[in-house]
């Protein structure tokens, strides 16, 4: 009997500085032991200091992409990246719709690092009502919750309410990231819209400017686990494991002029 691999399939722009986006996702799927394809819908003009500009891929080439890795490779589960249109949202809800993949994560990329938006306004109507009721979980960090919500987060104590409000009535499980809040120990919050259970991940904040593609990298690693058959918050904890142990790796690395990125293969290279 010929071995399987278990499969990832990346939907998401491209960042040619290698820290963030396709680039982040495919190598966090092969450090997490899964074999990684890929949908290009942007081509993302950045580095560590900033975006420049985003060249969108015609939306019906995305949607062969799609069809052309599923209708062949197939795939285990799939991370959704940084979708930039009400028209690239619904095509490619769409047309996975066509295909029996539970495991979808959601990272509503709305804002990069460097403090750049990536998101039309008259997208992020057509993401919370149409996608975000598709797929399994998403990740949002505080400022893409706040956006989701229309309301501001102010400390650590309003997340376990602000994180079920995140579920629009349990459609959705969340893992809310509180990075951006300024307490020294983190704690995210995951809900799990299936089982209505929370479950709070504590980690102490790495001093470290290298933190560009850590929300990629997040929803990548939860996708990578559920494809290999983890229970929803297992994937999630072992996930939020991984990136705290690359950020920890890749802390003290000088890349580029900004924001560095994470050391995906700590396991591999010591």
């Amino acid at each position: 009997m010929k071995k399987q691999y278990k499969r990832a399939l990346s939907i998401a722009g491209s960042d040619p500085s290698g820290g963030a986006g396709i680039q982040a996702d495919l190598k966090t799927f092969s450090a997490c032991g899964c074999y990684g394809a890929t949908v290009i819908v942007a081509v993302v003009d950045e580095n560590t200091v900033g975006v420049t500009g985003v060249h969108p891929v015609p939306v019906p080439f995305v949607v062969g992409q799609i069809r052309s890795v599923l209708d062949d490779i197939g795939t285990d589960a799939i991370k959704i990246g940084m979708l930039h249109s009400s028209e690239l949202i619904r095509s490619v809800k769409d047309t996975l719709s066509g295909y029996a993949i539970k495991d979808i994560v959601l990272d509503p990329v709305m804002v990069a690092t460097s403090g750049d938006k990536l998101l039309q306004d008259e997208a992020i109507s057509t993401l919370k009502e149409e996608l975000i009721p598709y797929v399994r979980v998403i990740t949002p960090n505080i400022p893409e919750a706040e956006i989701l919500l229309g309301k501001n987060i102010r400390s650590q104590k309003e997340l376990p309410l602000v994180v079920k409000d995140l579920s629009f009535g349990r459609s959705v499980s969340v893992l809310l990231k509180a990075g951006h809040l300024t307490e020294d120990e983190l704690t995210d919050v995951f809900y799990n819209a299936e089982t209505d259970e929370m479950m709070m991940l504590i980690s102490k904040r790495i001093t470290t400017k290298n933190t560009h593609g850590t929300g990629c990298t997040l929803s990548s690693a939860i996708a990578a686990f559920l494809a290999h058959g983890l229970p929803l918050t297992d994937a999630v904890r072992e996930a939020k494991n991984y990136i705290d142990r690359a950020i920890m790796a890749g802390a003290e690395y000088e890349i580029g002029k900004g924001h560095g990125p994470v050391h995906h293969f700590f396991d591999f290279w010591r």
